[in-house]
This record gives C-alpha cells, structure tokens and sequence, in this order.
C-alpha cells in the first residue's frame, strides 16, 4: 500500500511545483529567459505564450507547423521575442523577452503540446522594475521550486530505504524464530 501511495506523490510532485507561478523580478532595458520546457522529447506541434492580461488581443509568441507566426502576436512583442534555442532540444521552449519595460510586468502563460499530444504548462510572474525588491523578498529564488522538490524526493527515497530495511529485518526475524536479537544493555565483551 505505502509504495503506490509513495509512487502518487512522485507522480503529482511536477504537477504541483508547475503550478506555482515563477517570479523574476529584472530591471528595464535588459533581456530576458521566460524559460519552459516540454515534459517529454518530441516534435513541438504548437506552442503558445500569452501574457494573461493580453490574452484575447494576440499571443507574446506562437509556433506551429515548424514556424513561428508574428502575424498572431500582439503588437507589444513582435520583434522582441525569440526562442532560445530555435531547436527546441531536450524539449526547451523557452523564449527571450528583449528590452523589457515597465509595461512588460505580467503573469506569462506557456503551453507546450508535443506529438502525442502530451501538453505541459508553465506560469511566470514577471516584474519589471527599476527599484530593488521590497524588504523580505531578497530571498526569493526562482529555482526554490524546484530545489524543495528534490529535497522533497530524496526525503522520499531514505524512508523507503528505512521502511525496507525494517521489513527485511521483520522478516529475517518471522524466518529463524530461534535468532535472537543482541541485547543493546549486556556489557559483556569478547
């Protein structure tokens, strides 16, 4: 029972960390990474970034059939944003956002469908801004998702370490009912 339950939670942990927006905070006239990434290898079919308040007037990026469209993009951003890697290897479908503004703070959404029809999605809260971050947010990483994730695996994998040694221990003790376990408070040494 505890292994599926366990092999649940490995399962849902990208899906929850994916959806906690990542914050980047970068000051005007800089250059950019709004970075995505595909969960799997394959041809991207299409791929969309919108920034949610601009949704219904046109996309911050869009590619399909093996091209990007301007034409779909919002006046904003059309010569401003390219892909970072226009190969898309290992899945990236992250774009630069050139010359940021002021005007360029926003929630941005990517969506990724593969062939297959895999879709993953990602949300990043982007400010920009010329002043520092406002006290108590200097700590603030984008990768802590990410970071706490892993933490959270590895946590994972020594109680299940723990749980089949205490098992195999259980058992080796059922088999051999004449074995007996050392007594920890016998001083007595050999």
């Amino acid at each position: 029972m505890l292994p599926s339950a366990v092999l649940c939670f490995l399962l849902f942990l990208p899906l929850s960390a994916s959806e906690e927006p990542e914050e980047l905070t970068v000051k005007p006239e800089q250059d950019v990474t709004l970075g995505c990434r595909a969960l799997s290898d394959g041809a991207v079919t299409l791929l969309e970034w919108n920034r949610r308040d601009l949704k219904d007037d046109g996309y911050v990026f869009f590619y399909r059939n093996q091209r990007a469209y301007e034409k779909y993009q919002h006046p904003r951003y059309r010569g401003r944003v390219e892909l970072r890697d226009p190969e898309m290897m290992h899945g990236d479908v992250s774009v630069v956002l050139k010359n940021v503004s002021v005007n360029d703070t926003g929630t941005y959404d990517c969506r990724v469908i593969i062939t297959g029809g895999n879709e993953s999605r990602k949300l990043i809260d982007l400010t920009v801004s010329d002043s520092d971050p406002p006290a108590g947010q200097e700590g603030r990483y984008p990768g802590l998702v990410v970071t706490l994730s892993v933490v959270a695996v590895l946590l994972v994998i020594i109680l299940l370490l723990l749980l089949l040694v205490m098992y195999k221990r259980h058992n080796c003790h059922r088999e051999n009912p004449s074995y007996k376990a050392p007594n920890p408070e016998s001083t007595e040494v050999t």
